[in-house]
């Protein structure tokens, strides 16, 4: 770097060009401005942005969230696959949203580098801003961060900021799920935005062709579901119970968020196939069935809670939507054990691990009840009522409310 230079521009010598950053802003305008709806007021480049809310709440709630992509980033950098990053940014957020039941209003995002890459950049917020708009969600603003020394080479980073409104009766908090409620899988587009430091691990050490890894790596870079026009439209038709958005901590941390205390879930593992990135996963990466449910989504993106009775109806509009979905599992009460010297919940815990089924609720009380579930457990596992040995993958799990 010459004396000339250094003196014209002593930001630019320290690795920041703002130029760079005002070419993004030019370029990217067009794309955030599509997104725009009759409420937002003024216009892009202010230092804030800002949304009338809609007139036609009695109570409205306002209701946000932030996330961000994890490393994903790093592997759709490395196979040069940055499009659809943006999609998987907005839909973090706006997927968790609607879980309470509310409407996605508006999106900021927060993209950091060391070296701001024009191109690279305006791809991922065009991403940002098209799903957005497939969100019916206005992306009100952002943040361009040019940090050398901070990230190293050409590594960036990812967050977003959505807010959404609910009337506040309207508010899905899961208190009204009961025992018998049926769950409705959701099919989720692969991996979405979790469990990338493994996914890139089993990749990186895997020995297969390259052929084979760029499959595998599509697979896994699908974007994101994005799920509000959908549930949006679903809970304009049917009471919906709770939701549950299956992010990280899988099927197993997840689902237990929407259930009252007093309540578990039996899954049926066996009623969806497991989709090939998973398969393959998990062959590659030697992962159990209980790391499986607890660290990926499986297939299953979102969970909706419903009463039996409507359960064939939500499941033929959530069809007439163009996604897949499965009847996964049932609401239950939760088993109790007590054990002296244990806890309820780390007996409970060890049971769900280790993939034992309650059918139904008990209260034991005796020291050797492990030993006396046991023949009730092994029967409960399979549909069919024989006995099947430990070696056979478990069809069932129950998952209590932690």
């Amino acid at each position: 770097m010459t004396k000339e230079i250094i003196e014209n521009d002593p930001y630019k010598s320290a690795g920041v060009d703002i130029d760079a950053g005002n070419d993004l802003v030019d370029k990217i305008k067009k794309d955030v401005a599509s997104s725009h709806n009759k409420n937002v007021l003024g216009n892009i480049g202010g230092f804030a942005g800002m949304y009338e809310l809609s007139k036609n709440y009695n109570e409205p709630v306002l209701v946000a969230c932030t996330d961000g992509v994890g490393t994903k980033v790093a592997l759709a950098q490395e196979f040069n696959q940055v499009d659809g990053i943006g999609q998987d940014l907005v839909a973090m957020c706006v997927n968790d949203l609607i879980v309470c039941g509310a409407k996605p209003l508006f999106f900021l995002d927060y993209f950091a580098s060391s070296k701001l890459e024009v191109n690279e950049a305006s791809r991922i917020i065009k991403s940002i801003a098209d799903a957005c708009k497939n969100s019916d969600c206005a992306l009100l603003g952002g943040e361009t961060a040019e940090m050398p020394g901070h990230y190293v080479g050409k590594n960036f980073d990812l967050a977003g900021f959505s807010v959404g409104s609910v009337e506040k009766a309207d508010i899905i908090t899961g208190d009204s799920i009961e025992e018998g409620n049926v769950l409705i899988g959701i099919e989720s587009s692969g991996p979405h935005s979790n469990g990338f430091s493994l996914i890139r691990k089993i990749i990186k050490e895997s020995s297969m062709k390259e052929n084979d890894r760029n499959k595998i790596t599509e697979l896994a870079l699908k974007p994101t579901h994005l799920y509000p026009n959908l549930i949006m439209h679903l809970i304009n038709q049917f009471k919906i119970n709770g939701m549950a958005h299956i992010t990280g901590g899988g099927l197993t941390e997840n689902i237990p968020r929407t259930l009252p205390k007093h309540l578990a879930v039996e899954i049926y593992l066996d009623s969806w196939q497991l989709p090939e990135i998973f398969r393959w996963l998990q062959d590659n990466g030697n992962i159990t069935q209980d790391d499986m449910l607890r660290i990926f989504n499986c297939g299953i993106g979102m969970v909706l809670v419903v009463n039996e009775d409507i359960s064939e109806n939500v499941k033929s509009e959530i069809k007439n939507n163009a996604f897949e979905c499965f009847d996964i599992g049932k609401v239950i009460k939760k088993l109790i054990i007590n054990i002296p010297g244990k806890t309820k919940s780390s007996v409970t815990n060890k049971k769900v691990k280790a993939g034992i089924i309650a059918t139904a609720n008990a209260e034991i009380r005796k020291t050797e009840c492990v030993e006396f579930l046991k023949p009730l457990f092994s029967r409960a596992l399979s549909k069919t009522g024989p006995e099947r040995t430990p070696s056979e993958p478990d069809t069932r799990v129950t998952i209590p409310k932690r």
